[in-house]
């Protein structure tokens, strides 16, 4: 196995048949943990074997992804590592920058080790990798601080805080960071690219939250974020569709060094 310094978790459901973070993870010989509810443990374990299944002690809570994120975190912090990853399970290619172009990377772990280090040595609370679709210029720095993580984060085992939304909940945990004096990385040197899940996948958080396109939920979906953080959020219409909007470039004045 690559030797990546701290435990990698997938969180996933109801896409045992085609894991594609997973897969990726198979073949880049990247070590990992998909955790998994009990009803679709062995079905998981015959597609990835039963050494990469982490069952979780619930299963149909209806409250999204919060809960299995947070038994995550736990468990990395009750095996004593200061840090652990948490991916989403519909990434499906990993770029690099490279002679003004993003092209494939041959070698997932050259990311992972890119951020573990700037992680470590700046006392970042959560770091991770840019979605290809948001990285179209060449990037000056290879970091973005004080912003938005997602998808792929790295994440400091020690924090006060936890996941907590049913919606919006990469960004709650991002503002509980930064609100509080903290710092976040996001990777745009390296990158990961999503499918979209909306359009394009089954299973994740599609039956429980989202099905149906409803534009309620979509109201909702923003308006739970703007509840929270009156002071950084506010609902918006981007793209044709309800959106929250968040001003990240109020917590970028601070650097770590």
């Amino acid at each position: 196995m690559e030797n990546n310094r701290f435990p990698v978790y997938i969180i996933s459901k109801g896409r045992y048949e085609k894991p594609l973070t997973a897969k990726i993870f198979e073949e880049h010989n990247i070590d990992y943990l998909i955790a998994v509810e009990p009803q679709e443990a062995d079905l998981y374990a015959k597609k990835l074997g039963n050494h990469r299944v982490l069952i979780l002690p619930f299963s149909n809570l209806g409250l999204g992804s919060f809960p299995a994120r947070n038994y995550c975190w736990e468990h990395a912090k009750a095996n004593g590592h200061k840090y652990h990853w948490l991916f989403d399970d519909n990434i499906q290619a990993w770029y690099i920058w490279q002679n003004r172009k993003r092209i494939k990377l041959d070698r997932v772990i050259r990311a992972i080790d890119f951020v573990e280090k700037f992680a470590i040595k700046n006392d970042i609370d959560i770091s991770g990798l840019e979605r290809k679709t948001f990285s179209v210029t060449v990037p000056k720095k290879p970091f973005r601080l004080n912003a938005h993580v997602y998808s792929t984060m790295l994440i400091k085992n020690s924090l006060p805080y936890r996941w907590r939304l049913k919606y919006n909940e990469d960004v709650d945990l991002c503002l509980q960071v930064l609100h509080n004096g903290g710092t976040t990385a996001n990777c745009i040197y390296y990158l990961a690219e999503k499918v979209a899940t909306s359009a394009k996948m089954k299973g994740g958080n599609q039956d429980e939250l989202y099905k149906g396109n409803d534009p309620r939920k979509k109201l909702l979906k923003a308006k739970m974020l703007e509840k929270v953080w009156p002071q950084y959020a506010k609902t918006v219409i981007r793209f044709n569709r309800i959106h929250h909007f968040v001003d990240w470039k109020v917590f970028q004045k601070k650097k770590p060094i």
